[in-house]
């Protein structure tokens, strides 16, 4: 008779014994696989979200008011463009990238625009200055993605600046129009007009976005400067920060960075998730102790237990030449046995009931991730491995002929 089947007959023969010790690691798994599961998507959902919204930070002069977050540039006052140098010196983590604005009321051809000066995001490459205070003064970041001011491949189309609200090259001469004040003054790309007496050829039109951007005229803000004679100021600094960043300690920093200015953030739309998402991350650690503590407890019991009960059968098997080693092994079999069912068994249970119950618990869809499950089965096997261990070495150690004089 091998050992694997010796371990299989033991196991069945003392079937409680087996069950109680699977069900606790099946339940310590399938509530972490689940959880952990559940965590994972809700992250990528709260990062999907904050891309989605764009800027998701504001700084805005002190005295601005804030009725709607995407027209608060409007609200007449400035601030020094010197602020946006500060705030690329100070090298915060999780600032991706910054898009500073100036609003002019203009006419145009006899109906009313907002002139809109935007600095395109390769301006801010061209400032070695910047880039050699950025690379001795790194931070540890703390978000979904490691800060970056580099463009994506996104923001190289004048539309991106729908979506993303920021854009990496515009011309002096070039403006991009949203989609009303298109339709009212009839142009389209390639079409010139008239702002504050200096000519600009349309190099895009925005989609419609159901915002105030649509009735926007956009030109370089060094331009809008200086032909609306506003001087080196602007009205707004967007900062697109991310994820959690932008949920959590960013806009305190910029705050005490920026002491005369208002800075206010979105983030709050989705920070009510984001603090979700680190109960559930601490919940799944919680678990996890549960599994080792529960689990593993269980386990070290059942196999003591079970060596108390088979001392005879044990001292037969070494009086008949089984060596401590096999012992052992026979102990520590049935263990990764009870690892391994259990584990794979909470894995698929955590599984489906993520695919199920995700959209009901946060609100996003869930699939399967494999790595996951296979970290919960070795973590499994892992405990019960180290709870019989010290059993079984118990065990191994036994006298033959002490066990054969106990009654």
């Amino acid at each position: 008779m091998n050992l694997p089947t010796i371990v299989w007959k033991e196991l069945w023969e003392r079937p409680t014994a087996m069950i109680t010790s699977v069900l606790a690691i099946f339940l310590g798994v399938a509530a972490l696989v689940a959880i952990r599961h559940v965590t994972v998507f809700s992250e990528r959902e709260v990062a999907q979200q904050l891309e989605t919204l764009g800027a998701n930070i504001l700084i805005l002069p002190k005295a601005a008011t804030l009725q709607d977050y995407y027209s608060a540039d409007m609200n007449g006052g400035t601030i020094p463009e010197e602020r946006v140098s500060q705030i690329l010196m100070a090298s915060l983590p999780g600032v991706e990238k910054l898009s500073p604005k100036l609003c002019v009321p203009v006419q145009v051809a006899g109906k009313s625009a907002i002139l809109t000066g935007i600095l395109p995001q390769s301006e801010f490459q061209a400032k070695a200055a910047w880039q050699t205070v950025s690379m001795f003064s790194k931070k540890k970041h703390v978000g979904c993605t490691k800060a970056n001011h580099d463009a994506s491949p996104a923001d190289t189309s004048p539309e991106s600046l729908a979506t993303n609200r920021t854009i990496e090259n515009l011309e002096g001469h070039s403006v991009i129009v949203g989609a009303d004040t298109a339709q009212q003054l009839e142009l389209a790309v390639g079409s010139s007009l008239v702002v504050l007496g200096n000519k600009f050829d349309v190099v895009a039109v925005l989609p419609t976005t159901g915002t105030v951007d649509d009735g926007r005229i956009f030109a370089h803000l060094h331009t809008v400067q200086r032909c609306a004679n506003a001087g080196e100021v602007v009205s707004a600094i967007e900062v697109l920060g991310c994820c959690e960043d932008a949920a959590g300690d960013l806009v305190p920093q910029l705050s005490s960075l920026l002491p005369d200015a208002k800075v206010v953030s979105i983030s709050q739309v989705v920070a009510t998730q984001v603090g979700v998402n680190r109960l559930m991350s601490r919940s799944s650690i919680f678990v996890l102790g549960v599994l080792v503590v529960v689990g593993g407890t269980t386990v070290a019991s059942s196999t003591s237990a079970n060596v108390r009960e088979r001392r005879r059968e044990i001292g037969t098997l070494m009086a008949i030449g089984a060596t401590p080693g096999l012992i052992l092994r026979l102990f520590m079999t049935k263990a990764v046995w009870l690892g391994v069912v259990g584990g794979v068994a909470g894995a698929f249970a955590g599984i489906v009931a993520a695919v199920i119950l995700g959209p009901q618990w946060a609100g996003v869809e869930v699939s399967p991730l494999p790595y996951l499950a296979l970290i919960a089965v070795a973590a499994a096997t892992g405990v019960t491995l180290l709870a019989a261990f010290w059993p079984a070495r118990q065990a191994a150690r036994l006298d033959p002929c002490t066990c054969f004089q106990e009654i």
